[in-house]
C-alpha cells in the first residue's frame, strides 16, 4: 500500500493506494476509522481496481487546520489536485455513512467523471435533529464546544435523554462510546462543525445520476441505528428496487457485509 498526500491551504488529505487493475475507486470511511476500514475490500478490488481509501478529515492522519468550514468548493479543489496528482480521468466512489458525505460532495462536482456510486449507510441524505440543533448557531456551536471542554455537561444532557427515551438506546450507546475520551469528544465536536456545510438535495443527486448515467447502489442494515432504514427513504424511494440492498447487519458491520455486493466486474 503507498501512501499519498493533498497538501491544500495548510491542509493535508491523506490516502493509501493498493492495486494496479484498469478502474480507479475512491473509498471514504466513517465517523472515527480511517482508510483501513476497508481493507476486507482490498484484495478482491486490486485486479479490477485501483484503490484508493482517504482518510478523512480529523481523521487518520489528514488534518484540517483552516479555521471555518469545509465547503464544497474546498472540495472541488482538493480532488482536482488529486485527479492531476493520480492521473485520474474517470472513477467509481464508495463511502460509509458520514464518508458518504464527501462521496457526494464530489459527484455534484464531477458528475461527468463518475461511473458509479455505492452508499454504504449513508450520512447527509436527511436533516438530522441532533446536528442541525448542535451546528445550526453560533449560540450553540458554543454549547457544544463547551460539553467536549467540560464533559460533566455531556454526560448530564445524556442522561436526560435516555431518562426521557428521547432516542434509541443502541444508538445512545453508540455516543457515548464515541464521546468517553477529549480526544474523541473534539472529533466528534470537529467532525460536524467544520463539515456542517456539507449539504445535499437528493432529488438533486438522483436527477445527476441520471443525465449522467451514473449507476448508484444504496446499501443499508436492517440493524442499523446509526442510519435506520428511514432516514434514507428520501433517497431509496428514487432508485429501482434492484438498486438497493438491506443486510441482515448492524451499522459497524455493514463494509464487511456489504462486500458483495460490489459487482468487480461488473
Amino acid at each position: 500500500m503507498i501512501a499519498g498526500k493533498i497538501s491544500y491551504l495548510n491542509n493535508n488529505l491523506y490516502y493509501y493506494k493498493d492495486g494496479n487493475g484498469p478502474k480507479a475507486i475512491l473509498l471514504f470511511h466513517g465517523f472515527g476509522q480511517d482508510h483501513l476500514a476497508f481493507q476486507p475490500w482490498f484484495e478482491p478490488l486490486r485486479r479490477e481496481y485501483i484503490v484508493f481509501s482517504f482518510d478523512l478529515f480529523f481523521h487518520g492522519s489528514s488534518t484540517w487546520t483552516t479555521d471555518r468550514p469545509f465547503e464544497k468548493e474546498d472540495c472541488r479543489e482538493i480532488m482536482a489536485r488529486f485527479f492531476e496528482q493520480e492521473k485520474i480521468d474517470r472513477f467509481e466512489l464508495a463511502g460509509f455513512s458520514i464518508g458518504a458525505k464527501f462521496v457526494l460532495a464530489i459527484l455534484e462536482l464531477f458528475p461527468d467523471r463518475v461511473a458509479k456510486v455505492t452508499l454504504l449507510a449513508p450520512d447527509g441524505v436527511r436533516n438530522n435533529f441532533w446536528y442541525s440543533l448542535a451546528t445550526g448557531s453560533a449560540p450553540m456551536r458554543a454549547i457544544f464546544k463547551s460539553m467536549v471542554i467540560k464533559p460533566d455537561r455531556l454526560n448530564a444532557l445524556l442522561k436526560v435523554v435516555k431518562f426521557l427515551r428521547m432516542t434509541d438506546s443502541r444508538l445512545l450507546s453508540f455516543v457515548q462510546s464515541q464521546m468517553d475520551t477529549e480526544e474523541k469528544r473534539n472529533r466528534v465536536y470537529s467532525s460536524w462543525v467544520y463539515f456542517r456545510h456539507l449539504k445535499f438535495n437528493m432529488s438533486g443527486i438522483i436527477s445527476l445520476t441520471k443525465t449522467n448515467k451514473i449507476t448508484l447502489i444504496v446499501i443499508a442494515g436492517r440493524n442499523d441505528k446509526i442510519i435506520p432504514l428511514q432516514d434514507l427513504e428520501s433517497l431509496t424511494k428514487h432508485i429501482e428496487q434492484k438498486q438497493f440492498h438491506i443486510i441482515e447487519t448492524s451499522h459497524n458491520n455493514l463494509i464487511d457485509k456489504a462486500l458483495e455486493f460490489i459487482h468487480v466486474s461488473g
